[in-house]
């Protein structure tokens, strides 16, 4: 079907069910943000696309620049498959290991009946009937913690395949998916289709989003799969929010996907595009208090469906992506305490919060650095999350040296260079994150087969 540049279409049906990997992290709170509603740090998830790629060809010349740039950041988990079967046991083994990471997972709800209006990306239920089970399914998976669901990209934005009869239909099945996922998980934030600044008018978008539940819902978003600068998107969203105000509709907020807006010209498509950037790096510290989040919904380097199969990962276009974009900001210190809620009840028995915790000890005087590790250990294999941390001066480069326990074999790791893959193994900065402030914490990680516990790190600057 013809593409036109006013609008874009989701495009990430394959989903892989993996087993709950985390990688574990600074943690994550509702209430007391900088802005938005939202504080925290955001998910990434160890077994995505894009890092499986990397891992699997080490020596591409485009590995390292799609490494420090797309893989090492947070990225939206999609759900496009439907499987009203297996669908409850798969969101909660990744919702099981966000948790254990003290993390904020992204899902994207991509599930809708006649999704895309039979385009590239066609697929969804096979009617609404089975869409509420596979939705209710999905949300018992969400435990009590926070997420963030983007719930059915295109949704709203893209209605011209629907009848009034199916319109109506559509927008009382998203209100009702809507109202299920948060009694299920009322710490769910749910944001419902707001498509993007150049396609359906603020009014029209904000009456659009009023059919379909935005009430019941914690806001909107925009740009998914677009390359529209996030100036534009916010300006847009500020124009939706006064209009939702005008109908009595208060409180919303707007999430935006950066993953692929800094700097785009021509056509919608990016399978064909060379000259688009990643935008800002994905966080939930926007400065902006209608915003809540940044985020990469679209994943970079999967692919839209003109030139590749939609939501393949592609690592020419990630690499296009990610060559000459500035370098991600380093891992700063939590600034809210983790929350004191139980994990949820629904994660599975293999998946156990992290049972190491990194040491209390004070940061070194001068220009020296400390290692923690804490390690989520499942049934054959662990991940594992080192927070670097400088003494009372600056430093420029680090080194931290990590003792295995025997048998413990490393399979992947993100955010340094590893030298070695078992007993004791050499970790170096990447580009972007050797400089760490006086007092201040970067981090990285890594995963392996084998048992992590009891591993133990120190640190060289």
């Amino acid at each position: 079907m013809a593409i036109r540049s006013s609008r874009r279409r989701s495009a990430a049906i394959s989903v892989a069910a993996v087993a709950g990997l985390a990688a574990a992290g600074v943690g994550f709170a509702v209430g007391g943000a900088s802005a938005g509603t939202v504080s925290g740090s955001l998910y990434r998830d160890p077994s995505s696309a894009v890092v499986r790629w990397v891992a699997a060809n080490p020596g591409d010349s485009r590995a390292a620049v799609i490494r420090d740039k797309i893989a090492s950041q947070p990225q939206a988990r999609w759900y496009a498959n439907f499987n009203p079967s297996t669908i409850q046991s798969e969101v909660s083994s990744f919702i099981g290991a966000a948790n254990a990471a003290q993390q904020i997972p992204v899902l994207s709800v991509y599930e809708i009946t006649n999704r895309d209006c039979g385009g590239a990306s066609a697929g969804g239920a096979p009617d609404l009937n089975q869409y509420q089970t596979w939705v209710s399914n999905f949300a018992r998976g969400l435990g009590n913690q926070t997420v963030l669901i983007i719930l059915e990209t295109d949704s709203l934005a893209l209605q011209t395949c629907l009848s009034t009869g199916e319109l109506n239909a559509r927008n009382q099945a998203l209100t009702t998916a809507t109202q299920t996922i948060k009694s299920a998980n009322p710490n769910a934030k749910v944001y419902l289709d707001g498509g993007h600044s150049t396609w359906n008018s603020a009014n029209d978008t904000a009456n659009r989003l009023r059919a379909a539940g935005v009430q019941y819902a914690d806001g909107f978003f925009t740009n998914v799969s677009n390359f529209n600068p996030t100036s534009s998107e916010a300006n847009f969203g500020r124009a939706v929010i006064s209009a939702l105000n005008g109908m009595g509709i208060s409180g919303k907020r707007q999430v935006i996907d950066t993953s692929r807006n800094g700097g785009a010209a021509g056509d919608w498509c990016a399978d064909d595009n060379t000259d688009r950037r990643i935008g800002q790096y994905p966080t939930t510290n926007t400065g902006d208090a209608n915003i809540d989040a940044y985020l990469w919904v679209k994943p970079p380097g999967e692919a839209d469906g003109c030139r590749y199969t939609a939501g393949s990962f592609q690592p020419d276009l990630a690499f296009s992506l990610a060559n000459g974009a500035p370098n991600p900001p380093t891992t700063a210190p939590p600034t809210t305490n983790p929350p004191t809620t139980a994990p949820p009840t629904t994660a599975p028995p293999t998946t156990a919060p992290p049972t190491t915790a990194p040491p209390t000890t004070p940061p070194p005087a001068g220009n020296g650095c400390s290692a923690a590790v804490a390690i989520n250990q499942w049934n054959g294999g662990f991940t594992a999350s080192v927070n670097v941390t400088a003494g009372s001066a600056a430093i420029n480069g680090w080194t931290v040296t990590v003792a295995l326990p025997g048998g413990a074999a490393i399979t992947g790791t993100w955010n340094a260079q590893a030298s070695g893959t078992s007993g004791t193994v050499r970790f170096t900065n990447v580009g972007y994150n050797g400089q760490v402030g006086a007092g201040q914490t970067t981090n990285f990680g890594f995963q392996g087969t084998g048992t992590g516990q009891g591993a133990t790190a120190t640190c060289a600057a």
